[in-house]
Parts: C-alpha cells; structure tokens; sequence
C-alpha cells in the first residue's frame, strides 16, 4: 500500500468532524496533533502530500473551538488583541498579500492548489480568459513606461515622445534612449497612450505632405509651410494661385496645405487687400487710425454722406460700404 492510497495527493478527506491521516489511515480530529507519531511536522506533511499551507487538517468542529477560544482570549488578553488588530490592519493594507507572494516566489506549487487553479481555469470562458491577459499586459507595458519616461525627467511616456519627436527624432531613436528594444515605441505606444500615438502619426502624415513644399520654402526663406502661408496669403493677401505659381504647386495643393495647417482661406485675397489698402489711405490722409474713425468724425460734424464722398476723393457706395450700411 503505497502513501496515496490512504488519502489522494492534493487532498484533504473530511468525514463530519474528522480528518483521515495520509500516512497511516487513520481518522482524528485534529492531524496536526497527530503528525509527532510519525516524526514529521506540519509544513513537512504539506509539502510531502501536496497539500496548500492554509489547507485545513482538523475537523470543523475542532476549528470552531479554537476560534472560540480565541475569540475568548482576544476579548479578556489586551496582548491577544493588539496583535490581532495588527494582523488585522496588515491584512487590509495589502502587507500580508504581498509577504505571502514574495515567500512563495519561486517555490512550486501544491498539488492541491494547481488543482484548484485548473477548475477555476476551467470555469472561465476562453474570451475573458484573453480578456484577462491582455489586461495584465497592458499594466505591464504601461509601468515600463512610466519607468523610463521618468528615468529620464518626464511625467509620462507622452510627454518624452512628444518633445523627442518635435526635436526630429525617431521612434526607434526614442527607444533606444529609454533603453527599451529599438522597436518598442512603434509596437506599443498606442496601447500604452493612444492619444500621443495619434498625434506622432498626424506629425507624421503633415511632415510628409509638407515634404513637397521645403525645397522651395527654403530657397525663399522659411522654415516650415504654416509660416510661409500666413505670411503670404494671410498677411500679404496674395492669391491661392499666386501662392501655387510662386511655389509651383498647383492650386488644389496650396488649398489642402491651408486646410491641413487650419489656416482659413481667404477668398478674393488680393482684391480685399487693394481695398483694405484704399481704406487705409483716406484714414491716414486725414490723420486718422482707420477709415471708421474717420467716418464717425465726419458724421459727428454733420457732414452728409454726400460730402464725405467729395471730401475723401471716393463714391457715395464706396463711403456708405465702408460705414457698413451696404453689404
């Protein structure tokens, strides 16, 4: 008869308020008692019969008596309660979990436990199962990191690529910086903050529809496409075409350059412009800042529209336009 035939390794065998011994057969209500017969102890008999160490080797009723016993003691021994109130709050702050796993690191488990880790495996659905890893994944990539955005003064890992990708650098750049595989930042950094990941590819996606446009921006002395279209169609009011002859770009490209960089265009830019220069002729010919100044004084005077007209050199419509009364 072999150890196992009296009790199955991994198990515990109750019957009402007794335990059934592995070594001999025989039933008790507390086998721990009972282990000095056979010149072993407690974590031996575990380990030898594959047993969990909170696994229970007295009957129930043998359990119910020293927890009433205990709880006896507890109320009259201040000692017995100081130490159970610590055990207490280091259980509930996580101490405890954390000393259990780092002693059973690295030590293999019993047989009891791996059987209950494949019915609770077994008891779950194949999606949340996968569910479940990938979430564990996700914490790990995540704290890796944070690790090395800090390692190298950032609160996040968004932060570093955002600053690293501003100053040119690559993603692969990037990785090998934090001390991660070259290829770390392209594989996981929209799992691990999808909002800087879509920003680092709409950089990506501007830069290259900007490539087109640098040659030419350079040789007229700019540094980047917004710059050059401001300074051109905003601030000078020159043309969508006068832009795209002078870059020789087409129309259609000037138009998406201005869209993509969120520039409004500016339709009939030159036209407006001439007039706005117009405008600021009569205002400055009269010592005024602009032309409304200049309206509302003349207006103010008495002066007619009529008058204003004859006075300023300009038409009747071209007076009342500017004074916002013809659309």
């Amino acid at each position: 008869m072999t150890l196992a035939d009296h009790a199955p390794i991994g198990s515990v065998v109750h019957e009402g308020d007794r335990v059934l011994c592995h070594v001999c057969g025989r039933w008790f209500k507390s086998v721990l008692a009972h282990l000095r017969a056979h010149g072993t102890d407690d974590l031996a008999y575990r380990e030898e019969f594959g047993l969990e160490r909170t696994a229970p080797l007295e009957g129930v009723g043998t359990r119910q008596r020293r927890a009433d016993a205990l709880r006896r003691r507890r109320a009259s021994d201040p000692l017995v309660r100081a130490w159970c109130e610590e055990g207490e709050d280091r259980a509930r702050s996580g101490v405890l979990t954390e000393a259990a796993a780092q002693a059973a690191r690295g030590r293999k488990h019993p047989e009891q436990r791996r059987r209950k880790t494949l019915r609770a495996l077994a008891a779950i659905s194949p999606q949340a199962r996968n569910e479940g890893i990938r979430r564990h994944a996700l914490v790990r990539l995540r704290t890796v990191a944070a690790k090395a955005a800090a390692e190298l003064g950032f609160p996040d890992i968004g932060a570093l690529v955002a600053d690293r990708v501003l100053a040119g650098r690559s993603l692969a750049a990037i990785s090998r910086e934090a001390g991660l595989h070259k290829d770390w930042l392209s594989r996981h950094l929209r799992s691990v903050d999808p909002g800087t990941a879509d920003a680092i590819a709409e950089h990506a996606r501007v830069r290259r529809l900007d490539a087109p446009w640098l040659p030419v921006l350079a040789g007229l002395g700019f540094d980047g496409v917004p710059e050059y279209l401001r300074d051109r169609h905003l601030r000078h009011a020159r043309s969508v075409q006068a832009i795209a002859a002078e870059t020789g770009l087409s129309r259609s490209a000037v138009q998406t350059a201005l869209a993509r960089h969120g520039l409004a265009r500016v339709t009939h830019a030159t036209t407006r412009r001439l007039v706005q220069d117009r405008a600021d002729g009569v205002a400055a010919r009269f010592g005024f800042p602009d032309v409304t100044a200049y309206l509302a004084d003349r207006r103010a005077s008495g002066l007619s529209w009529k008058s204003i007209a004859a006075e300023c050199g300009q038409s009747q419509s071209w007076v009342r336009r500017r004074a916002g009364l013809i659309r």
